[in-house]
């Protein structure tokens, strides 16, 4: 017989979440090792002792992780879900009957919170995974990724102000100059950042990556333990930086998030985009082994040339000297090596060797031992492992992140606010691997307990709350 549901509301009924809310759900099992309440003394004085209350703060960031989480960030979104799930009304304490924040509250509180206050629940995520014992903080895999800003490249607009005095000259030169010079400078500008800006988003950048076209973005930086795939850092930085100017910065706020727990960075793996004097002094001053590829500019031997460091000069194959004659600035403070015209002028080899010069000139970075020594390390075996372990540690992070943890765009605008986005991201990332960690050691008792017929469900649920 065939069976029709008929179905007519209720006036009273009785209904309790817990009870319909399967015990290794996701949230649930989130909201048994997620503890926030240190939010509320952390986030007491950005609020008075009277006036209309404000929304719960635990509240407040269980709703923004679910957005991230659910892969839906924007505001709406978390609120428009939230309303129709009941393992998260059961995960931020909402009943069935009780009226969800609307989502302009979301705005206004994320807006009203610091950058402390996000970094301060990134960090407590991190401790817990670190007294889970699920990283050593020894090493670590540092990478970037652009990710689209709230704002269209239709509103990119001519900075009125233009406080770059050899900019402004340019300019000046450029009207006197004929039409098809005045078309290139043109397209230069168009996606030059000195020259424009986004009207609804400063803090956003022109940038893009081979073969993808031209949009304003923010650039996340993160840092990974490469022993758990935990972040231990990430940050918004602008999309006009690049990567190796942000590496003292990562480096300065990955440390002191695992110094806070007592664990120290010994070695730290990146992509040749890192590579600049400046980064592998960062480096050396903080006491850090890195693995970095040196970029394409870098010249381990100079040909047809041998060093002579007693003399700190050149020779040349015809035996003569190209002395040390000083110093210049050019992309950084190098050194200058400059031979005699006069042994040059009647060398059989004037042409290959100097082109239209008289003189033969080489220039090295004062940084050029640091180069030279990560030169010799990425030529070892465990050099080249190392970047093995860069490409399966960070590189699919930063896809999840992307694809699956709401970091394809930053739904806010500004750099502030970015930065509480990305922090949520890599906050839900490590939640993730928490509650997997989680899991392996309740299976790890399970297969230990000495009890047979205890309920796999009854020691899971025992287990979470001792947890």
């Amino acid at each position: 017989m065939q069976g029709r549901k008929k179905y007519q509301e209720k006036l009273f009924m009785s209904f309790q979440l817990s009870d319909h809310v399967p015990e290794d759900n996701f949230y649930r099992r989130l909201k048994d090792i997620l503890s926030l309440d240190f939010i509320y003394k952390t986030t007491a004085g950005y609020y008075g002792s009277e006036g209309q209350k404000s929304i719960d703060p635990v509240v407040f960031f269980k709703l923004l992780l679910i957005g991230y989480l659910e892969n839906q960030p924007s505001d709406r979104c978390i609120i428009n879900t939230a309303s129709m799930r009941l393992d998260i009304r059961y995960f931020i304490g909402y009943d069935l009957d009780e009226e969800l924040p609307w989502h302009s509250t979301l705005s206004r509180t994320r807006q009203l919170y610091d950058e402390d206050v996000f970094n301060a629940l990134f960090k407590q995520v991190l401790k817990q995974c670190i007294e889970k014992g699920m990283l050593s903080g020894k090493r670590q895999a540092i990478d970037s990724v652009l990710v689209r800003a709230n704002a269209s490249m239709d509103s990119i607009k001519e900075k009125e102000i233009i406080d770059d005095m050899a900019l402004f000259t340019q300019e000046l030169k450029d009207n006197n100059t004929e039409s098809k010079p005045i078309a290139k400078e043109s397209a230069y500008r168009k996606y030059s950042n000195k020259c424009r800006s986004s009207s609804t988003d400063p803090d956003s950048r022109m940038a893009t990556k081979p073969g993808k076209p031209t949009k304003l973005n923010y650039l996340g930086q993160l840092s990974v333990d490469t022993s758990s795939y935990v972040i231990t850092h990430i940050e918004a930085f602008h999309a006009d930086k690049k990567d190796s100017q942000c590496l003292d910065a990562v480096l300065e706020k990955a440390s002191n998030n695992l110094s806070e727990n007592h664990l120290c960075i010994e070695e730290v793996v990146a992509d040749t985009n890192y590579s600049s004097s400046e980064a592998l002094k960062a480096l050396e001053k903080r006491n850090i082994k890195g693995y970095i590829p040196n970029t394409g500019t870098y010249k381990p031997e100079r040909e047809h040339f041998t060093f002579d460091p007693e003399n700190d000069q050149y020779v040349c194959k015809e035996g003569k000297a190209i002395k040390f004659k000083g110093y210049r600035n050019h992309h950084g403070i190098t050194k200058v090596y400059l031979s005699k015209s006069s042994d040059c002028k009647y060398c059989p080899f004037k042409s290959d060797c100097l082109g239209k010069s008289k003189q033969k000139m080489i220039t090295n970075s004062l940084s050029k031992p640091l180069f030279d020594q990560m030169h010799q390390r990425m030529q070892s075996p465990l050099g080249k492992q190392m970047m093995t372990i860069r490409k399966s540690t960070v590189e699919p992070i930063i896809g999840t992140l992307v694809e699956y943890l709401g970091m394809k765009k930053i739904y806010t605008k500004g750099i502030k606010l970015a930065n509480k986005c990305m922090l949520l991201a890599g906050m839900c990332y490590n939640l993730k691997k928490l509650l997997k960690h989680t899991f392996k050691e309740i299976i790890h008792k399970i297969n230990q307990a000495e009890n047979s017929t205890i309920s796999i469900r009854l020691v899971f649920r025992i287990l979470l709350v001792t947890n």
